[in-house]
């Protein structure tokens, strides 16, 4: 379901594992690959992204690089490395939500969403 950007800290990984979702961690299987990569991997896979890097949204708006399953961009620093595996948990929470097909940032107090 989710493909981890290699900015995504391995514990926040684990708890999503733990918590019952399919995470596949580019830190763990292809380390230092590009973000163009990343998107080949996601859309193959039929992955969604989770990220910090907010490159993402420049190649798939701007610069029209491969369309994703869906992204994930956190917009913000997190405070310790499981933060942003209890953000998501919280978010997933809500049932009007939905990630494919989407461009979401999510930050501590808000989501916007917006249709790849």
């Amino acid at each position: 379901m989710f493909l981890a950007n290699e900015n995504i800290p391995l514990k926040s990984i684990k708890i999503l594992r733990k918590s019952g979702y399919d995470v596949k961690a580019i830190i763990e299987e292809c380390p230092g690959i590009s973000d163009e990569e990343v998107l080949r991997i996601a859309k193959d896979e039929n992955r969604i992204i989770l990220t910090f890097d907010r490159d993402y949204g420049k190649l798939i708006f701007e610069e029209k690089e491969l369309a994703s399953v869906g992204i994930v961009y956190f917009r913000f620093t997190p405070k310790y490395p499981e933060e942003c595996a209890e953000v998501l948990l919280k978010i997933l929470e809500i049932q009007d939500i939905r990630f494919k097909g989407m461009f979401t940032v999510v930050e501590r107090t808000k989501v916007r969403q917006k249709k790849l």
